[in-house]
């Protein structure tokens, strides 16, 4: 994933869900995704699509933990 495909991205997202606190940040090891974050909350994971070129697929898990309160 490009830095240029990751302000896309983030542009997107933020507009989207009307969040400027959405960031998306570099994993490491990993050159096919990166980290979703609000604020400093990780919030998913995004990817590139393999079968669709130029397309992405966002991933978030939510935790039974994160339901209480």
């Amino acid at each position: 994933m490009t830095e240029h495909d990751t302000q896309r991205i983030q542009a997107h997202l933020r507009r989207t869900f009307g969040n400027d606190k959405i960031t998306l940040k570099a994993r490491p090891k990993q050159k096919d995704s990166c980290e979703v974050y609000v604020a400093d909350e990780f919030v998913g994971v995004l990817y590139q699509d393999e079968d669709d070129d130029g397309s992405f697929l966002f991933e978030m898990a939510i935790l039974a933990e994160d339901l209480k309160g």
